[in-house]
């Protein structure tokens, strides 16, 4: 089972006419700004028990975050949970930008299409927003990730229209950089807390239990993603 969609793959942009792509600002994480970056934050509770689940947004080409964060609600430029702890840069080169939709020629234009392709970047998470504004949201069938995956589809990021939760999680725990050293203490110092007093007060079944949460989490996104789709958006 392939988790990731092919990230290290060569470029794919389309052969009909490619805009100009402007220069990106720099990656300021003090004015939050993370310039077409896929960005993470740990969860308050969740993350505690498992630190690989987090909250992720997208940002826009000036750096804004746009981040699905409740029911009807996609947030622009106010990240929910808190700062940017972990964030991945994306190539716009590897993204499938079609000059006129109408003859869209690139490998998979007729999936490109369905899933809904865009003109620009900050087109293809504009045309995601107003998507997910209309939906609710809900940790185990339509969340973070799926407003994230959607927008990578509309993108076609590095020829793929098979994002999904579980390889958008990979991406972003294989290939994201942390901010800082303060945001590495702030998304396992709560694990490594809870994980200690829990074998102090319940002993190493404690960890045992996590294990289970962890095996029943992750198998959960597993089957619904890949065995019965359209169950998770």
């Amino acid at each position: 089972m392939e988790l990731e969609a092919d990230f290290n793959g060569e470029d794919v942009s389309s052969n009909n006419g490619l805009q100009e792509l402007w220069p990106l600002g720099e990656i300021d994480p003090k004015r939050a700004r993370f310039p077409c970056c896929i960005v993470w934050t740990p969860l308050p509770v969740v993350s505690w028990l498992a630190p690989y689940i987090g909250h992720v947004g997208i940002c826009q080409e000036d750096g804004a975050v746009l981040d699905f964060a409740g029911s009807n609600l996609v947030s622009v430029d106010n990240f929910a949970y808190g700062s940017v702890a972990r964030y991945l840069q994306l190539d716009r080169k590897k993204c499938c930008f079609p000059a006129n939709l109408a003859v869209h020629v690139c490998e998979r234009s007729y999936n490109h299409s369905e899933v809904g392709a865009a003109i620009s970047w900050d087109d293809a998470l504009q045309s995601g927003m107003r998507r997910f504004q209309h939906k609710f949201y809900n940790l185990f069938t339509c969340n973070c990730h799926s407003f994230v995956a959607n927008c990578l589809n509309r993108l076609a990021y590095n020829g793929s229209v098979e994002w999904n939760v579980l390889n958008v999680a990979a991406l972003v725990w294989f290939h994201g950089r942390w901010v800082d050293k303060m945001s590495v203490v702030r998304s396992f110092l709560p694990f490594l807390t809870v994980t200690c007093i829990g074998i102090l007060m319940a002993g190493w079944s404690f960890l045992v239990g996590m294990a289970a949460f962890s095996a029943l989490l992750i198998g959960w996104f597993v089957f619904t993603v890949y065995c019965i789709m359209g169950l998770v958006c």
